[in-house]
């Protein structure tokens, strides 16, 4: 059965999976979600023989029902090929008594990699289908890791143009550096004065702007997103919750209709969205565990009911993390109020005008799924000293969150379900912080012989995508104010 996607926020229409990839963002600012959340229709049993590349077309020809098998099949292969320096895509490797599912070996080494690799395909697909023939201006706020890896997957594509805008200051040397050294004559990197949450309202201001949009349409243009808001990136994110739990029944780690826990490092939820749409579709997760940095906004979202951007921002070891609007539990607040579009804009609209709202008791009890932690910047760094003392592996700040939220978790609800730790970032893309938790000792400052110490240590080879920026030209040095954005978007595209 074919599946529509609507506005959270209650725009007239549903449309197609390849109109909504196209827009992005719907017309009235909402995020577009499917009608239903269709089951798997295949026997979990299945999964365990499955490649990545068989696991994500069975979960994304449920929702992307107006691709056919052949296009649908032709964009994963395009995407999950040898840009991978793994043969499983997304191994799950088992380091004393935790799992983690690396998510890190794509081309930017890091999560977003599994998603931004397919999703250029989908869409110039999705142009083509529709017979679109304006230029695709891919607008994009990051947090670190999106930037970079929307930054490789649409370098040069015929047809599109990006634009990414990242907070100067406010992610990692190797970031910053893997943007500002982007090639391509499509490409554009902006640094904005500001966090990533002014980064991030910049964007969606530009989208909802309608007579910018009208503008741009008249010079040939036409906006859309690489960020988790668009659908077109949730949904492969879905496919490796899959393909994780077939590898535990490959590893015979559980047996089939075992409940699996997951724990997600999390910042803007979609990673953690995805998991749980992952669960509707009857894959069998037991709870899943929002982990959070300093910048607590979801834990205690879990803990009240109540969701207050009105703090403190603090800027971590975490950075990808260092949000405090997280913009995919919109998709979430819009199923727990029984998909009530009206209810959800006034969420939606007191989050803007006062930054902060509360939901319902009723719709609180939904929560049950959701299990929120938190670890403290001292604790993120004991984290990896330890699980490198007690087993050699090394991982980044990101999963140290999610691995001390898995502690938490266990010793709290005294669970014997086994757990999967979604790492989300090569501890080489924050080598300052895994250096000074490993081998606080070490004293060489320079970002790149910690590199090749971090490598010693670990016992592992420097990733090709570090290597590629050791010397590299920095290619953007654009800065501008957050308010100044919607003018930088005009004059990147001679406008």
């Amino acid at each position: 059965m074919s599946i529509m996607y609507k506005s959270t926020r209650g725009m007239q229409g549903e449309f197609p999976a390849s109109v909504a990839i196209i827009k992005g963002l719907a017309d009235d600012g909402g995020l577009f979600v499917p009608e239903r959340i269709p089951k798997l229709s295949i026997e979990l049993s299945a999964l365990r023989g499955m490649s990545y590349q068989e696991t994500a077309y069975h979960i994304m020809k449920e929702f992307l029902t107006d691709y056919t098998e052949e296009e649908l099949k032709s964009c994963i292969e395009k995407a999950y090929d040898n840009k991978f320096d793994t043969p499983e895509i997304a191994p799950l490797v088992k380091r004393g008594d935790q799992y983690f599912l690396e998510l890190f070996h794509g081309a930017t080494i890091a999560f977003k990699d599994m998603a931004l690799s397919i999703l250029p395909h989908l869409l110039t697909t999705a142009m083509k289908k529709n017979k679109i023939d304006k230029e695709i201006v891919i607008l994009t706020a990051t947090s670190g890791d999106t930037g970079k890896a929307a930054l490789a997957g649409f370098a040069d594509v015929p047809g599109t143009r990006i634009i990414v805008f990242y907070p100067k200051g406010g992610v990692s040397k190797i970031q910053e550096l893997q943007m500002v050294t982007q090639k391509g004559k499509n490409t554009r990197v902006i640094g904005v004065h500001g966090n990533f949450d002014d980064c991030q309202t910049g964007v969606k201001n530009i989208f909802s702007d309608r007579e910018l949009r009208e503008e741009i349409g008249e010079n040939g243009y036409q906006f859309s997103s690489a960020n988790s808001i668009n659908i077109g990136r949730l949904v492969p994110q879905i496919a490796y919750y899959a393909y994780a739990y077939g590898s535990m029944l490959r590893m015979e780690e559980i047996k089939e209709g075992d409940l699996l826990d997951v724990v997600v490092p999390t910042g803007n939820f979609g990673n953690i969205l995805a998991a749980y749409y992952a669960k509707q579709m009857g894959i069998p997760i037991g709870k899943l565990v929002c982990a959070s940095n300093e910048n607590k906004v979801l834990f205690d979202f879990f803990k009240t009911g109540s969701y207050d951007k009105n703090r403190e921002f603090i800027l971590t070891s975490s950075p990808s993390m260092d949000i405090l609007i997280s913009s995919n539990l919109e998709r979430l607040i819009y199923l727990l109020c029984n998909q009530d579009a009206t209810r959800n804009a006034a969420f939606m609209k007191s989050l803007s005008e006062t930054g902060s709202y509360e939901i319902t008791a009723e719709m609180k009890e939904k929560l049950s799924d959701f299990y929120g932690a938190y670890a403290t910047e001292q604790e993120v760094f004991s984290t990896i000293h330890e699980i490198y003392d007690r087993t050699g592996y090394v991982i980044d700040t990101h999963t140290a969150v999610a691995a001390f939220a898995d502690q938490v978790y266990k010793k709290d609800e005294n669970t014997y379900n086994k757990s999967i730790i979604v790492s989300t970032a090569s501890p080489f893309k924050f080598t300052r912080n895994v250096m000074k938790a490993v081998a606080p000792s070490y004293t060489d400052t320079d970002d790149f012989k910690m590199v090749d110490e971090l490598g010693r240590l670990a016992g592992v080879k420097v990733p090709a995508a570090i290597e590629e920026i050791r010397n590299a030209q920095v290619l953007h040095e654009q800065v501008c104010d957050a308010k100044s954005m919607r003018y930088a978007v005009k004059e990147s595209l001679g406008m």
